[in-house]
């Protein structure tokens, strides 16, 4: 008898996640090689694990005829948060280096019928927008995943317009001495969630959100924690934050 699919779809994620052996020499060929035998499983699995998405997109303002870049935006199921809101947009570019979680973005852009939707494979340290420049840049639970994180976010304000928005989410650790206002994590969750997270490529760092403070004002930071998938008395810390680029 089969399994049923939610479970037989876990399974394969899980597999990918505990046993398979991630290859390359390059970040793009290491996320082809995580994701390649899982991208058709892995919104389901995530929207378990990858907290705050939906509460981080929805508050984002998207003027109209508004530009907006995803970087590291997978199968692009962010643009699902907000499927009011893409029609009245001019472009949104969903931008990655894994082509088997882009496909799956191509298919869903074709299926709403959004032929403003770009899934578009490029490195989010370098992306421009044809346009030129965009009025939100978003990264949902990519920043971690990305190598050379700070070039990234030093991207995300060289292309966003004077007062554009960005919007994070993200899993982090913080500080060992932090910022006054800010979360200070123990020993014990700053090693754990670090090392545990590292097995998978995905870099913990207590730096993130100093570094969005110096390029963005904050306009919502939220520090919490939340559920892991079938481990129920573990929570994970994640967090959100929406800045306003400032004038240079």
């Amino acid at each position: 008898m089969p399994l049923p699919q939610s479970i037989s779809s876990n399974a394969r994620v899980l597999w990918h996640l505990a046993i398979n052996r991630v290859t390359g020499s390059t970040h793009e060929e290491r996320l082809k090689s995580f994701y390649k035998g899982q991208a058709g499983d892995y919104d389901s699995f995530r929207k378990k694990l990858l907290h705050g998405r939906e509460e981080m997109l929805t508050s984002l303002e998207f003027p109209e005829q508004g530009i907006w870049v995803d970087l590291g935006a997978g199968t692009g199921s962010n643009a699902e948060y907000v499927a009011d809101k893409v029609p009245s947009l001019q472009k949104v570019y969903q931008v990655d280096l894994c082509d088997p979680l882009l496909d799956v973005a191509r298919e869903r852009a074709a299926e709403r019928g959004w032929s403003n939707v770009v899934p578009t494979h490029a490195d989010a340290t370098t992306f421009t927008p044809e346009e030129g420049s965009a009025d939100v840049v978003t990264f949902s639970y990519s920043l971690t995943m990305i190598p050379d994180w700070f070039a990234a976010i030093d991207n995300a304000c060289r292309i966003l317009k004077p007062g554009g928005i960005i919007g994070v989410v993200d899993f982090f650790v913080s500080r060992k001495y932090p910022a006054d206002g800010m979360v200070k994590h123990p020993w014990s969750t700053r090693t754990f969630w670090t090392t545990w997270f590292a097995n998978d490529n995905v870099f913990l760092n207590g730096d993130h959100l100093p570094y969005l403070h110096k390029y963005f004002t904050p306009v919502t930071l939220e520090q919490r924690r939340g559920k892991v998938p079938f481990l129920p008395f573990v929570r994970a810390p994640h967090y959100i934050f929406l800045g306003a680029k400032k004038a240079e």
